[in-house]
């Protein structure tokens, strides 16, 4: 998880999970556990050339009441979005109860996001205007923060707008997103009035 805990929260929410890293020092290690609790010991369970985890989990009915199945439909936008926002990345996903598989892999990341949002719409401009770049995080941090934006105006009334920070949906937007709206309106305003677009 992106915050760290998002192994923990679903180990706890699971009547069983399987943890199984693919090491350095080329083995494998796997440990069980139940609701959060460790059901096994580490062990060696083999050989590896590849690194990676591997994650498997059954949820917990007791808690997921309402449904343990997952929807395909609910997952494939999610990793189709991920995928968007991480160009480069493969993602597969494959549904061994009706043999149905996608895989996500977007070079151009969020600029093809937009295509793919405005793919059924009548679009003002033919390309999408992609731009992004990078700043230290802080004075003297070795982090940077990294801003990605892409647009492109169609013929339709209705804004839609996505903002996201560490890849996850700002549902209300935040200061990137207002901030980014008053920089393109005084973009626009500024070229509108240096070339006298705008009546008196």
């Amino acid at each position: 998880g992106l915050h760290g805990v998002g192994v923990s929260c679903v180990n706890a929410l699971s009547t069983l999970l399987i943890a199984e890293i693919h090491s350095r020092d080329g083995k494998i290690y796997r440990q069980t556990y139940s609701k959060g609790a460790p059901t096994s010991q580490v062990e060696v369970v083999g050989e590896c050339t590849d690194r990676g985890t591997i994650i498997t989990f059954k949820p917990d009915g007791s808690i997921f009441t309402h449904t343990t199945e997952y929807k395909y439909e609910i997952l494939a936008n999610r990793l189709r979005e991920l995928a968007f926002l991480n160009p480069g990345i493969t993602i597969s996903l494959s549904d061994e109860r009706t043999n149905h598989s996608d895989e996500f892999k977007f070079s151009n990341g969020i600029a093809e996001y937009v295509e793919f949002l405005n793919r059924n719409k009548t679009t003002v401009h033919p390309k999408v205007i992609a731009f992004g770049g990078s700043a230290p995080a802080a004075e003297g941090s070795d982090s940077n923060i990294v801003v990605d934006i892409a647009l492109q105006y169609n013929d339709s009334y209705t804004e839609q707008v996505y903002a996201y920070a560490n890849s996850i949906f700002n549902v209300e937007g935040g200061t990137h997103l207002s901030g980014f709206r008053t920089a393109l309106t005084r973009v626009v305003n500024n070229y509108a009035k240096a070339n006298n677009l705008l009546k008196d």
